[in-house]
């Protein structure tokens, strides 16, 4: 076997098995709108956030938002067709005039999952009740790329233009020995656009909810976790600029000048594949001394061998090779999607409250 094709194997063997951490959910068919205006926030005089060290504040939900649209395929159409992408805003009802925001995205091997999972939406509650915007995201899986039986490659590379980039689904093709492997690594791609859509969308309407832009931490959970390290640590025009406006139209809904800057993000239960691909496709690695702190917690045990435990200690070794500051919770005995794991008496929100807390210099009250 050749190390190409071996590279190959490597990496869509890792991504085949990643597994979900979710059920499926549904998309509205609805236009792009503009986010709700919250009640009037009294202004404060200080500027400096402040969160609270327990759960203080009532949280308001702001619920199915739109943040962008994506295109999708199904087996009723040759052509793909837009659909909306949303999102979930929690946020505190106090009178704080500037707060730090926590974006999540889910699990689910990208093959489905929910904005709604139920540890999302507990988490969610926690973070605002202390003074956080979280921002609970849904994106595009492989529910929404149709079939591809009976299909050639030719076919496969016209049915899934604006979905990708072309060299990314040549790629698939050529690495993957299944169909499922195949859609995965595509929609490893949409869900990664996706994502820094979201966080555009946070940027250009941080004035709604009040949102320190210099206090941004991304965050998820096995897939969802996936995506967070690689919206990290990828450059702001990756994920976006491989594909042009004219092959996807929506691309013009997505906030395109807006920037960004991750202060830092939170693991649960990942992997490095999504760069490895990137990597492996590009022939660029991402990570450099800039790149964003990082909180890891993962299961010493964890049986899914697309996230065993080692791809958290190779995270921090590339960390520790940068000089960047990063943690390790490791979650003795504990499997895949620990969520309800304790580490001296803290649960998972605790530990990565606090490690936001100390790293962002937050006033704690």
């Amino acid at each position: 076997m050749s190390l190409t094709k071996h590279y190959f194997l490597s990496v869509f063997s890792l991504l085949f098995l990643i597994s979900g951490c979710g059920g499926g959910g549904e998309t509205a068919d609805q236009p792009v709108t503009p986010a709700p205006t919250p009640a009037p926030i009294p202004e404060t005089d200080n500027g400096i956030p402040v969160v609270k060290e327990i759960g203080t504040y009532s949280v308001v939900l702001d619920e199915d938002i739109t943040y962008a649209d994506g295109l999708a395929v199904d087996n009723s159409n040759s052509d793909p067709f837009a659909i909306p992408l949303k999102l979930d805003v929690y946020y505190p009802e106090n009178d704080a005039s500037t707060r730090p925001v926590f974006m999540f995205i889910h699990g689910g091997g990208f093959t489905g999952g929910t904005k709604t999972k139920p540890e999302i939406v507990e988490m969610g509650n926690f973070y605002a009740s202390r003074g956080w915007v979280f921002v609970s995201i849904d994106y595009r899986t492989t529910e929404e790329l149709g079939s591809l039986q009976g299909l050639s490659q030719q076919d496969v590379m016209a049915r899934y233009r604006g979905l990708a980039p072309q060299e990314w689904i040549e790629y698939g093709i050529q690495g993957a020995e299944k169909t499922k492997e195949l859609q995965q690594s595509v929609a490893m791609y949409m869900a990664q656009r996706d994502a820094k859509a979201a966080l555009r969308w946070i940027v250009a309407n941080s004035n709604i909810y009040e949102i320190d832009t210099d206090l941004i931490t991304v965050g998820g959970a096995s897939a969802g976790a996936v995506t967070a390290i690689a919206l990290g640590i990828s450059n702001l025009e990756s994920f976006k600029d491989e594909i042009s406006v004219t092959d996807d139209p929506t691309l013009s809904s997505t906030n395109l000048n807006e920037v960004y800057e991750v202060k830092s993000m939170v693991y649960f239960w990942g992997s490095n594949v999504k760069l490895e691909l990137y990597e492996a496709v590009y022939g660029f690695d991402q990570y450099d001394v800039h790149d964003p702190e990082l909180f890891m917690a993962h299961g010493t045990n964890d049986q899914n061998p697309g996230t065993p435990f080692s791809e958290a200690t190779e995270l921090q070794g590339i960390y520790d090779s940068l000089s960047i500051y990063n943690a390790i919770v490791p979650l003795e005995g504990k499997g895949h999607g620990a969520w309800d794991a304790k580490v001296d008496g803290e649960g998972l929100f605790d530990l990565s409250f606090d490690f936001i807390v100390d790293r962002q210099n937050l006033t704690v009250e």
